[in-house]
């Protein structure tokens, strides 16, 4: 059996004179949780709905599961960035009414759903119409109707979207679970932090194309480690300092990015010699948030 769920070789789509995705590959290994990240019209959605055979590429193949989106529908879960229940179902009947779509039995669909309720807190409102539901429980109940059927493989578009910080963390450790049952996870997001503290891998799109793919340490290795300094005086004289690659005044902070192999120890030297007491100071990697500005900043805009 291939260690690959999704392989795209290729993959193009158009729109009229319009290219939404162009020449985009990648393949997603089983029990991955995959980020598919990039700027509003990169082509992400539009990917997905290849890979569920609502879209046909124009050029290019796609495999899903080792087969033909056609033969594998019911072994994959979705929820579509455009929400939609039934406002007048009660929570566990849309949630079994999607399962029941991809195959399920009806009485083994409720108990599933009531199942996945109660684990999700939301046992108590198992029975009240999505209407009478709070917008974050409604996602939730979307959500769980997506992964009602078992499936190997998950497919998130924006699912944190709309969701508060607490329901964004519950959310984050009901995917974590997901992954760890063996289900492998594809999520596309604007939001880094996610990413960065889901993903074993990244993919970021641009005017549909691939500008990365790789890990979230290959993807801060773009960019050089920096430090950030507070003091009361001019630090212009950082410039200077064996390892400095650049220094970009700020309030409250100064930034310094250092070159490839620079810790900083050099930078507390020279202020100690200079006389300059720092009220701040700290190193670390390039956040996920300044690497995919450095890759899509111009598309975005």
């Amino acid at each position: 059996m291939t260690d690959s769920i999704v392989e795209l070789s290729h993959v193009t789509k158009r729109f009229g004179d319009f290219t939404a995705v162009s020449d985009l590959s990648f393949a997603l290994e089983r029990g991955s949780i995959l980020g598919f990240l990039g700027p509003n019209g990169a082509g992400k959605t539009t990917t997905l709905r290849m890979m569920l055979g609502i879209l046909a590429p124009d050029e290019g193949s796609i495999r899903v599961l080792g087969r033909d989106i056609s033969e594998v529908r019911n072994r994959i879960g979705y929820l579509p960035e455009e929400r939609g229940l039934y406002k007048r179902m009660r929570a566990d009947a849309a949630i079994a009414y999607i399962a029941t779509l991809k195959g399920m039995d009806r009485a083994p669909a409720f108990a599933r759903a009531r199942e996945l309720l109660q684990g999700f807190g939301l046992g108590d409102f198992a029975q009240v119409r999505i209407e009478g539901l709070s917008k974050g429980m409604a996602q939730k109940v979307q959500v769980l109707a997506a992964i009602a059927h078992n499936p190997e493989f998950v497919i998130l578009d924006e699912p944190f979207s709309g969701l508060d910080p607490v329901n964004q963390s519950e959310l984050e450790s009901f995917i974590r679970r997901e992954a760890q049952s063996g289900k492998t996870i594809l999520f596309s997001t604007h939001t880094m932090q996610h990413a960065e503290r889901l993903c074993d891998r990244l993919i970021v799109l641009a005017k549909g194309r691939k500008r990365f793919e790789g890990t979230l340490d290959e993807a801060r290795s773009l960019l050089p480690r920096r430090a950030r300094l507070a003091a009361d005086g001019d630090l212009a004289f950082l410039a200077s300092v064996p390892g400095v690659a650049a220094v970009t005044p700020g309030t409250p902070y100064w930034t310094v990015d250092l070159k490839e192999g620079a810790d900083g120890r050099e930078l507390l030297a020279a202020c100690f010699r200079n006389g300059v007491p720092l009220s701040h100071f700290d190193t670390a990697p390039p956040g996920l948030h300044d690497v995919f500005v450095s890759l899509v900043g111009g598309e975005a805009a």
